[in-house]
């Protein structure tokens, strides 16, 4: 649990620019949008949650979900909209860009009782994955839009590994598929379930990382939980369920 988690990240903290260390700062027409974008959203997702029928499947290992803590959830940037209502006021971290669009992401999620923790994959990593890993240690819940912020869209990145192996959290793969939905012409073909749809979510069986393992045999493991939790959910409506 003490292990420095500097040593498995490939960029070294002294390297983070000055920039990186201080909050993205946005024009006075960027603030005036991301007002509206991020309340646009939250109603949008308090007014068509609701109306939504969920039914959730849990692999063997995850029946006490979402009370296992600490634990690392993953999941593909598209199904933002319905994993954000799902999973609502369990005050799950979020390692969101500091970019643009990861502005009005914090704002949107940390109204729906989430909390966001600023940095991405290229900027600020090694502070943004410190402080996930002292919330794991903690016994937070943290999560990650495994392919954002911004793509390649289905390709997973390595942080949850590095989180795994150094706090020994375990790692749950999930994916939200709705049955009607708008899929937005974005980069990561956003799905906004329409109302009154039904959305299955499938969470597979979590993944332990050992603090010896093999980072690209992990990640590629990774990488194969979220596919498979992805056919499975989207499986369910070509069942019937």
């Amino acid at each position: 649990m003490n292990r420095n988690l500097a040593a498995t990240v490939e960029e070294p903290a002294e390297n983070a620019s000055a920039e990186e260390k201080q909050p993205s700062r946005f024009s006075l027409k960027q603030r005036m949008s991301l007002w509206l974008i991020s309340w646009a959203g939250y109603l949008a997702i308090r007014l068509i949650g609701p109306t939504l029928r969920v039914s959730i499947t849990y692999e063997p290992g995850t029946e006490d979900e979402p009370r296992t803590r600490p634990a690392i959830y993953c999941f593909w940037h598209r199904c933002v909209f319905a994993a954000a209502y799902l999973f609502r006021n369990h005050g799950i971290r979020v390692l969101t860009s500091r970019s643009y669009d990861g502005e009005y992401i914090a704002r949107i999620i940390e109204r729906l009782g989430f909390r966001a923790v600023r940095g991405s994959s290229s900027r600020g990593a090694v502070q943004s994955l410190r402080e996930l890993q002292r919330e794991l240690e903690g016994g937070a819940f943290v999560a990650f839009t495994i392919d954002g912020p911004r793509g390649p869209r289905y390709v997973a990145k390595p942080g949850p590994i590095h989180l795994a192996r150094v706090t020994s959290a375990p790692i749950f793969c999930f994916y939200v598929a709705a049955e009607r939905a708008w899929i937005l012409r974005t980069w990561d073909a956003f799905v906004l379930p329409k109302p009154f749809s039904r959305i299955h979510c499938y969470v597979r069986a979590p993944i332990k990382v050992a603090a010896d393992a093999h980072h690209e045999q992990s990640l590629a493991q990774l990488q194969s939980e979220l596919e498979v939790a992805q056919r499975r959910a989207e499986a369910a409506y070509r069942a019937d369920i």
